[in-house]
């Protein structure tokens, strides 16, 4: 053999062992400023959020996409300390697939309980579409191969204090790249490819979604609860790590009454509860509750609606 094939068969074989790993994408999600965001919320009281596990309705990327996705959006939301995360709503509600199949109704159903326990809104949603195309040299040992992967996502928000959804959009992440490949050559090593490329597509997709979350989460109103009454003092479900101050005034209001379609009998929403008087903050307890005295008003009991002043 000589030494010029050698040599050829040796910049092949490097070629191959080295073209998988290298990623060039075409697409960068801008940057966020998570310091920034985080001094913006530093003074805002927290909502109590769950993201319910997300399902892939494609027939690319499996359940493995939809857990990428979900965890991104929550890695992503998380870094802006905007909101605490409760994981009781998937125990509560179950996952994204079972609300979707079930047309809402167990979030109309569950509402009330949730709001007890502490949550202001539930988000869920789904892989809407998936997929990968490919393009490749048509002759050659060695191949130029091009990917294209779209992955098509679906958001929505569901507020337990006004018993509607709230927010409903559907986002698409993208991303291209490439490789090379030998004529023959093993498919399992660019299945994994696509794989990851899609998963890229996700995340990019996901993190589309931080802006407007935290949007239609700032315009949602704050709301905790009576937890317990003893004697003059009046514990609620939010304290320090929800962003709640010693001196500050809230409002006591009584649950709203569901208002339904005498015809349809479908939920046309929830009044506003009526004001009972109001409480100052004056200490903390546990990971995150709050001791208050009456400020204003009477007849407060446990269950009550506590709102911002």
């Amino acid at each position: 053999m000589s030494r010029r094939i050698v040599t050829l068969l040796f910049v092949a074989v490097l070629l191959s062992s080295c073209a998988l790993p290298v990623v060039k994408r075409n697409y960068r999600p801008k940057s966020t400023n998570y310091k920034k965001l985080k001094k913006e919320f530093s003074n805002i009281v927290k909502k109590k959020v769950s993201i319910l596990p997300l399902f892939n309705e494609s027939p690319f990327g499996g359940k493995d996409l939809a857990v990428v996705v979900g965890a991104e959006l929550r890695k992503e939301l998380s870094k802006t300390g905007a909101m605490i995360f409760q994981n009781r709503g998937e125990a509560l509600f179950g996952t994204s697939k079972e609300i979707y199949a079930g047309g809402g109704t167990k979030l109309v159903q569950l509402a009330r309980q949730a709001q007890r326990e502490g949550l202001n809104f539930i988000i869920f949603g789904r892989i809407v579409e998936a997929r990968v195309r490919q393009r490749a040299d048509e002759i050659g040992l060695l191949r130029k191969v091009k990917y294209f992967s779209e992955v098509k996502v679906e958001i929505r928000i569901y507020d337990v204090a006004t018993v509607k959804s709230v927010f409903s959009q559907a986002l698409l992440g993208y991303a291209d790249d490439q490789t090379y490949k030998f004529y023959g050559d093993d498919k399992q090593d660019h299945e994994v490819f696509k794989r990851d490329l899609l998963r890229y597509s996700g995340r990019i997709a996901a993190r589309k979604f931080i802006p407007k979350i935290l949007a239609i989460s700032s315009r949602l109103e704050w709301s905790g609860q009576v937890a317990k009454i003893v004697e003059n003092q009046v514990y609620i479900n939010a304290g320090r790590t929800s962003g709640i101050y010693i001196g500050e005034v809230l409002k006591v209001i009584t649950e709203g009454h569901e208002i339904y379609d005498p015809r349809t009998g479908a939920l046309i929403g929830k009044t506003k509860g009526t004001l009972k008087g109001t409480l100052e903050v004056i200490d903390y307890f546990g990971p995150d509750g709050a001791v208050c005295v009456l400020h204003s008003g009477g007849a407060v009991q446990e269950g009550d609606i506590v709102t911002l002043y």
